[in-house]
């Protein structure tokens, strides 16, 4: 059984649902209560579909690269790492993505879906909780539920998007980002250091 906790916190630093809140206020600002309840639901849908794919499809593309897993968990952990400094000393998520917005008609797919739900760090994420030589089915399709449920609360949130904004602004998004990254630094610091040592069970 996995640990429910750690990976839920693990999901939650990365898909940051409170840090989504005021891109979805952003790109719906123009949008009646119905469009903006659409948005939502079909970018929940399609970050669901693309972090779904790598769970299902990592382990496999790893293999077929001939790639092994402690690698991997290293080179993710180093990249989960630089994701986390640029939480904690960038723009923060809602700024940075805020500024990617423009006028297509596909703003729930971007950058609602991706990268701001299904991003770099929840694609990585996805893959390392979910490899086939340390976890079990029954482990990963738990992993999968963990993660469905931190898109469903992000999907909550986003559906309180106009009062959950007013009461803590963007300045408060931003800082609660910020925290996210924080603790996002240390999962991926732990990723680093078990593939280090796993690498060197190896030789």
């Amino acid at each position: 059984m996995i640990d429910y906790v750690a990976t839920f916190v693990s999901f939650f630093a990365v898909i940051d649902p409170i840090g989504t809140v005021p891109v979805f206020v952003a790109i719906t600002s123009n949008q009646d209560e119905t469009s903006r309840a659409q948005t939502a639901r079909k970018g929940t849908l399609v970050a669901a579909g693309v972090l779904l794919f790598f769970v299902i499809a990592g382990q496999p593309l790893l293999d077929a690269m001939s790639i092994p897993l402690p690698a991997f968990q290293i080179a993710g952990g180093i990249v989960l790492f630089l994701f986390a400094l640029s939480m904690i000393f960038g723009d923060g998520k809602p700024e940075e993505e805020i500024r990617s917005i423009d006028q297509r008609d596909e703003k729930a797919v971007y950058p609602l879906a991706v990268p701001s739900l299904a991003s770099p760090g929840a694609m990585l994420t996805a893959v390392l909780l979910s490899d086939n030589d340390h976890f079990t089915i029954m482990e990963q399709c738990q992993t999968a539920g963990v993660m469905c449920g931190v898109l469903l609360l992000a999907y909550g949130l986003m559906r309180l998007a106009t009062p959950i904004t007013r009461l803590i602004g963007h300045s408060g998004a931003s800082v609660v980002s910020r925290v996210m990254g924080l603790l996002l630094s240390a999962v991926a610091a732990t990723n680093a250091l078990e593939g280090l040592k796993a690498f060197a069970n190896l030789e």
